[in-house]
């Protein structure tokens, strides 16, 4: 329990009636709370899985909150986080409503979470790979968002053409984990999951369609969400692929990628790698 103490009339909505004579403050304005003296990764990781369609655990929230590992067995680097899926529990409307009345440097890290995140997130890997993807290079990311035609789009449906049906062997549609209409690109993460032998059928079936709607599809495993060579690598070609330059513009960019990706792990409740 911890006590805040607030002296200006709070924005609309930070308050909800739960029930009768009952009261708690609004995800939105819970999650600003959350965010004082805490890191970004960690911030972005609570606003991306209230954003998205996932929840994780209840008895996950006090561990992962005082900076813990969960659950406790959990220590081998390649482990996926358990969830279960659900609705988001806040617009985005709501957060930036929220960050407009944050206003000073008390505040700052929950304005940039809520700047840098990203709608319909699908599980806690794949806000991990969003964050290392799209947060800006000066916070340790690559900043896919800063890409022409909107940079990137959480669980974008794409539409298969007859053709492309036909490649897919009947499948309709797609959606991509992670789309970059810029670079033409699917950023998929294929976790434990995917390597069941009827999952890997269906995916290699989908991925066709997608190549016959003109999508490249890139792949990431979940040794290769550990290696930032190998992520640095993946963007690198999606640059290409969007004919922009790929260019740090601050020194320390390794070490930054590496607080980075052990903060969005810390946010999820997985160790550091």
């Amino acid at each position: 329990m911890r006590c805040h103490v607030i002296s200006k009339p709070l924005p609309a909505g930070a308050i909800m009636r739960v029930g009768a004579g009952l009261y708690c403050c609004s995800p939105a304005f819970a999650t600003l709370l959350y965010s004082e003296g805490r890191s970004l990764p960690e911030v972005y990781a609570l606003v991306m899985e209230l954003l998205g369609i996932y929840s994780l655990p209840a008895e996950a929230t006090l561990p992962i909150a005082w900076g813990g590992v969960w659950p406790d067995f959990t220590d081998r680097h390649n482990v996926e986080q358990e969830h279960c899926r659900c609705e988001p529990a806040v617009t985005m409307r709501e957060l930036r409503a929220v960050a407009a009345w944050a206003t000073g440097r008390r505040y700052a890290t929950f304005r940039r979470a809520v700047e840098y995140a990203l709608s319909g997130s699908a599980s806690p890997m794949e806000t991990v790979m969003a964050g290392m993807f799209s947060i800006p290079m000066r916070w340790g990311g690559f900043n896919l968002r800063a890409l022409p035609q909107g940079g990137i789009f959480l669980n974008h449906r794409i539409d298969f053409s007859p053709r492309a049906v036909r490649m897919a062997s009947g499948i309709p549609y797609a959606v991509c984990d992670l789309y970059i209409p810029a670079a033409g690109s699917d950023l998929e993460y294929n976790g434990g999951y995917h390597e069941q032998e009827s999952v890997r059928v269906r995916d290699g079936q989908r991925n066709n369609g997608l190549k016959g709607m003109g999508v490249k599809v890139l792949v990431i495993n979940r040794d290769q969400m550990i290696d930032i060579v190998a992520l640095e690598a993946i963007a690198q070609s999606i640059y290409d692929d969007a004919n922009q330059r790929f260019r740090y513009q601050a020194a320390g960019y390794r070490a930054r990628q590496l607080a980075l990706l052990n903060g969005l792990r810390a946010g999820i409740g997985l160790p550091a790698v």
